[in-house]
């Protein structure tokens, strides 16, 4: 039996209401043995220009499967639905500069199979996760070539100094690869001089510093507490080299 790659769902819907329980069961209604992994459901709402540089980065340990990518502010619109490969993942998710930073891609294409029942405003269940689905059971989906540079967000640059998210211990996240970033560089937030430390362990408590994170992501942090609360960070706000 041939064995189908996971699904793994990236989307700004949050966690409560209806709508990640009816993408995994919309994919479970193409086969019900496909497996779904949550991968993220926070991602900062409506903001495909911010989730462009953590899509990758929350991917950046995956080593199969198919991505179902949804921040879709213009869900409805005549924005394009997208197939993105890369030797490892494949991404489903529209065409509003979201895919545009994934590395590596080998192929673009348009998707243009659409459900007998597409709503105007839950793309991500009724047409995203259904592409993927089936993709991922081998089954043909209609699609059409795309030249990767025509893709909206195809001019934007590899890293913005832009914070892309914040956890819940208050962490902030910076769409910047830390492995374009040295180690010497000095970030200034909120009046503060933000220097560069290993490890939580090796600066003093209440210490402000920025560190390279699990998902090769350059972040702001305080020892023992919240940057967001301590520097009034959130998401979006422009972060300054000194």
């Amino acid at each position: 039996m041939r064995r189908m790659p996971p699904l793994y769902l990236f989307t700004d819907f949050g966690w409560a209401g209806p709508y990640v329980g009816q993408l995994h069961a919309a994919a479970l209604g193409v086969d019900p043995g496909l497996h779904v992994v949550d991968l993220m459901h926070d991602v900062p709402a409506m903001r495909p220009d911010l989730a462009a540089y953590l899509l990758p980065a929350a991917c950046a340990t995956l080593t199969s499967g198919i991505v179902v990518a949804v921040v879709d502010p213009g869900v409805g619109g005549e924005r394009a639905a997208l197939v993105v490969r890369t030797p490892r993942l494949t991404f489903v998710g529209p065409d509003n500069g979201l895919l545009s930073r994934i590395a590596g891609v080998t192929s673009v294409s348009r998707v243009l199979w659409r459900p007998a029942d597409l709503s105007a405003s839950f793309h991500g269940r009724d047409l995203f996760t259904p592409v993927a689905a089936r993709l991922a059971c081998g089954d043909a989906v209609a699609t059409g070539d795309v030249a990767p540079d025509s893709l909206v967000g195809a001019g934007w640059p590899d890293d913005v100094w832009r914070v892309v998210y914040v956890d819940g211990f208050g962490n902030a996240m910076l769409g910047v690869r830390a492995a374009a970033c040295g180690a010497d560089r000095v970030l200034r937030v909120a009046g503060q001089v933000l220097a560069h430390a290993e490890t939580f362990c090796r600066t003093a408590p209440g210490t402000p510093f920025w560190y390279q994170n699990s998902q090769g992501l350059v972040e702001i942090a305080v020892s023992g507490g919240s940057a967001a609360a301590r520097l009034a960070l959130e998401v979006g706000d422009e972060i300054l080299l000194d």
